[in-house]
């Protein structure tokens, strides 16, 4: 069944008025089992947080969750989509995006969008991994074979965690599909973001595709920054990002959401001409390098990102939102010294955390979880 016309509608028109997106940690017990109970008391602690979306089986996750031995695909996507529509029941509100990782060669690309859309996902991040060779016309293939069934993403991965390196006439050739509804620039260079604004400009697709950072190195500056770009016409364009699907965000996610509305304050001010604040613009890049140094520490740049994803779990860990730090494959650990780089950072930058809300959110969702007999919790 194609997916409902409105429905992709809608999905663009909420991308594009922007969102925190979490891209979600894989909850394990213990003793390395899918701990469902923990899964689902994250997508409650994100959205509780406020975040507009939520992305599932990405980086983040952990790909090796589509490996047979775990089989962990599907129960994830499924878990959280389940949760995600409890709260919106539970709260009257819009159930939150929600957004599918999908990799590998175009057939089972394809059968993992397939998956998200009869789950009920709104859109699919298609990532650049599991490919093998693969020139711009092949990519391009794949992700028109992919936008039948979902709303496409376009994912600009760093190649230190699996991505490739991808030019400007690939990104101008994606943005002309007429189902590419955003694109997350996660790439950590400057000059690779630029050609994807570029890209954008020059397919005229400025106002339909929303551009989203996964930048986690320069999240907060890619929130503010206003980039001017001629179109073909030769009249400037003007871009920016309006959100961001971030593995930083799915740890403090209370001051994520704090930080993209000062960021909208920002663009709202300079829309209406009025003068900014330069005290406050000052504090914002403040934080913005302090968020800088904490995503070092957190996403391990001393061993080249190696433990980036152990670093997520440790930190929900040590707040007490799920049981264990461990990750699917016994390689994935934190490296040498993060914990002790984690630690510090967060005692130099408490303001960067959200632990007494993490606090009051896990003894208001126990209390709710207690009062519904020892299910569901707020």
């Amino acid at each position: 069944m194609v997916l409902d016309l409105n429905r992709r509608k809608r999905t663009r028109a909420r991308l594009l008025a922007g969102a925190v997106i979490p891209a979600l940690p894989l909850a394990l017990a213990a003793d390395g089992s899918f701990d469902e109970a923990a899964q689902r008391r994250l997508v409650r602690y994100y959205l509780w947080a406020g975040a507009g979306g939520l992305a599932a089986a990405v980086h983040t996750t952990q790909f090796v969750i589509r490996d047979p031995h775990y089989g962990l695909f599907e129960p994830v996507l499924r878990v959280v989509a389940d949760e995600a529509g409890r709260w919106a029941a539970a709260h009257g509100a819009e159930r939150p995006l929600l957004i599918a990782g999908a990799v590998g060669e175009t057939e089972q690309a394809v059968a993992e969008a397939r998956l998200a859309r009869e789950l009920g996902y709104d859109a699919v991040l298609l990532s650049p991994g599991g490919v093998t060779g693969g020139v711009t016309d092949d990519l391009i293939a794949r992700s028109e074979a992919v936008a039948a069934e979902l709303p496409l993403v376009g994912f600009y991965l760093q190649e230190a965690v699996g991505g490739r390196y991808l030019d400007e006439e690939y990104w101008r050739r994606l943005c002309c599909l007429p189902d590419l509804v955003a694109i997350k620039v996660a790439c950590f260079d400057r000059y690779r973001t630029l050609d994807v604004l570029a890209a954008v400009v020059a397919a005229g697709a400025a106002e339909r595709v929303a551009l989203y950072t996964g930048n986690d190195d320069q999240i907060l500056l890619d929130l503010v920054a206003r980039y001017e770009l001629p179109g073909p016409g030769g009249a400037l364009c003007q871009l920016r990002f309006v959100g961001g699907l971030l593995g930083q965000w799915a740890c403090w996610t209370t001051r994520a959401v704090e930080q993209l509305e000062r960021a909208r304050d920002w663009h709202r001010a300079l829309d209406s001409g009025l003068p900014l604040d330069v005290a406050a613009v000052e504090r914002y890049f403040v934080e913005a390098a302090a968020v800088t140094r904490a995503n070092a520490a957190v996403f391990d740049v001393v061993y080249r990102f190696a433990g980036c994803i152990a670093g997520i779990n440790h930190v929900l860990w040590r707040q007490g939102l799920i049981a264990s730090d461990r990750c699917l494959e016994a390689h994935e650990v934190l490296s040498p010294g993060q914990a002790e780089r984690i630690a510090a950072v967060v005692a130099a930058h408490p303001e960067l955390t959200d632990d007494a809300e993490v606090t009051a959110f896990l003894a208001a969702d126990s209390k709710a979880g207690e009062a519904a007999g020892g299910g569901e919790g707020i």
